[in-house]
């Protein structure tokens, strides 16, 4: 199993990152070079515990789909998701929140076992760990602008 951890330091308030971390649209948004759409369970907005995804997207040259749920989540601290189908052999992606002074500490805990026994582990080794660290880097990178830039707008 590979475990990327991720921590992101974002000048906005938890409640805003935290919802930005679960929006179905900004997650597209940073998406854009896979084509990532929401195309069943919840499609648009904000997540809820409970709600399934299911994305498209071409990963390594493969239009591949996965469908996650969230199956905790404590506002505005932490959710989870886990994938329910995939190409991976499981997934799970822990999204943790705190507070610290004017800041908000969001940190990754993501989960991944590859497919095809052996073969998926040198797969994973050579290339597919770094291809999922950039992708979470990518997401949060656009969760970081976004909530700095509407605290610079909120007057903040």
């Amino acid at each position: 199993m590979s475990v990327i951890h991720l921590e992101t330091v974002i000048h906005a308030d938890i409640r805003k990152v935290f919802d930005l971390a679960r929006d179905i649209d900004l997650h597209q948004k940073s998406t854009f070079r896979t084509g990532e759409k929401a195309i069943a369970g919840r499609t648009s907005g904000l997540i809820e515990p409970g709600e399934t995804v299911t994305w498209k997207a071409k990963h390594l040259g493969v239009m591949q789909t996965l469908t996650t749920k969230i199956v905790a989540m404590q506002k505005p601290y932490y959710f989870t998701d886990v994938m329910l189908k995939g190409a991976f052999r499981s997934m799970k992606h822990q999204h943790l929140f705190r507070q610290q002074g004017r800041y908000t500490i969001m940190t990754d805990i993501f989960e991944f076992e590859s497919p095809f026994g052996i073969i998926g582990e040198i797969f994973n080794a050579l290339f597919l760990r770094n291809y999922m660290e950039r992708f979470l880097f990518e997401r949060n990178r656009l969760i970081k602008r976004t909530a700095e830039s509407e605290d610079l707008t909120d007057g903040r």
